[in-house]
């Protein structure tokens, strides 16, 4: 059985650390991968993508 730590959930909305424009995206799913990571797949309108806990927020960031 394979357990997953993750942070977020499904369908919460998330913000990309390095999206200038802070759009909104919504977690869709979970990938495994092998060293242990979690790659959440999120959405934005009709565009997914993947990424790592780390480079995802549950809060807007201000750029300076």
């Amino acid at each position: 059985m394979i357990v997953l730590n993750n942070k977020y959930e499904f369908g919460d909305i998330v913000y990309l650390k390095t999206d200038t424009d802070q759009h909104p995206r919504i977690v869709t799913a979970f990938i495994s991968c092998p060293a242990g990571d979690i790659l959440y797949e999120v959405n934005c309108g009709t565009i997914a993508s993947r990424h790592y806990e780390f480079e995802i927020t549950a809060d807007k960031v201000v750029q300076v």
